[in-house]
């Protein structure tokens, strides 16, 4: 097995239960790490020798360790120690905690029991874990308190840590879809624009899409479609920034038109320019290969 030459950042996510780590994982996925949640201890040697293989592009792994009992803790240390001996990846553990009263009040809320307490309360399991990764907590390089973090709050720290020079992880899609084909499911905002004159009745663009110069022309030329982009643009204007501040890693804004082919394409094509400047930003167009009949 080659060894690969470029080094690979390694970040082990573990803690007490209940004071984030689901929320952590999320947020280096969002940042372009290959994330695996609850990794056993003792598979960590096996998975460090496919991550050496030369033949995959892996560079940022993150690993939730997640510890119910004295037997990983006993196999997590092993696995740190070998870990420590190797060239090729850079370690770092990141130790999520929370006050007591704040862990138990989350249990509460989940109403799930705790995995060290299931027939017992959530307290003692919280103190026998805590027990358990007291030495664990004290070999961690960057420890999060989350007892006053909403999750938002959590991932701006993580994101601030661990995210690249000027990466940008909050990013916009425009999508154009029919509603004739059904909504688009995982839609955030949906604006439809049926109401516009329809290329469609135009007999030589019946067959060209929005991608058209010629049936794009057509579309931007009305007043209906100035002023809605004019007061649609100025409104996303606003939201997006508010989005991204709550935390949101992508905002999906769906354009519809009857069969979306010709003005929902357009106009969602038009967006997707209008905010590439200050946004990372993707297109793509639902149904437009679509036709009667097939």
């Amino acid at each position: 097995m080659s060894i690969k030459e470029q080094e690979t950042k390694l970040v082990i996510i573990t803690g007490m239960s209940g004071a984030g780590k689901t929320v952590a994982v999320q947020s280096f996925e969002d940042l372009g790490y290959y994330c695996v949640d609850n990794l056993p201890p003792t598979l960590l040697p096996k998975f460090l020798d496919l991550m050496k293989d030369a033949t995959n592009n892996i560079q940022k792994v993150a690993l939730v360790m997640d510890l119910r009992g004295r037997e990983f803790f006993d196999s997590l240390f092993d696995s740190l120690d070998k870990l420590g001996k190797q060239d090729w990846i850079e370690e770092h553990i990141l130790f999520l905690d929370a006050k007591d009263q704040s862990l138990v009040s989350r249990y509460k809320e989940t109403r799930r029991s705790h995995p060290l307490a299931s027939d017992g309360l959530p307290l003692d399991g919280i103190k026998q874990e805590r027990r358990i990764l007291d030495e664990l907590r004290g070999r961690a390089q960057y420890i999060i308190d989350t007892t006053d973090l909403k999750p938002k709050d959590l991932r701006e720290k993580i994101v601030s840590k661990y995210g690249e020079q000027d990466q940008e992880i909050f990013s916009v899609h425009t999508l154009s879809f029919g509603f004739k084909y059904g909504l688009p499911i995982d839609a955030d905002l949906v604006f439809d624009v049926r109401f516009l004159p329809n290329p469609h009745y135009v007999e030589h663009m019946q067959p060209l899409t929005g991608l058209s110069s010629e049936v794009s022309s057509y579309v931007f030329k009305w007043s209906d479609t100035q002023t809605f982009l004019e007061k649609v643009t100025d409104l996303l204007r606003f939201m997006l920034p508010q989005y991204k501040k709550e935390g949101k890693s992508q905002l999906v804004i769906a354009i519809g038109c009857t069969g979306g082919q010709h003005r929902s394409v357009a106009i969602a094509e038009h967006l997707a320019k209008q905010f590439s400047k200050d946004y990372v930003t993707h297109v793509s167009h639902r149904d437009i290969e679509k036709r009667k009949g097939h």
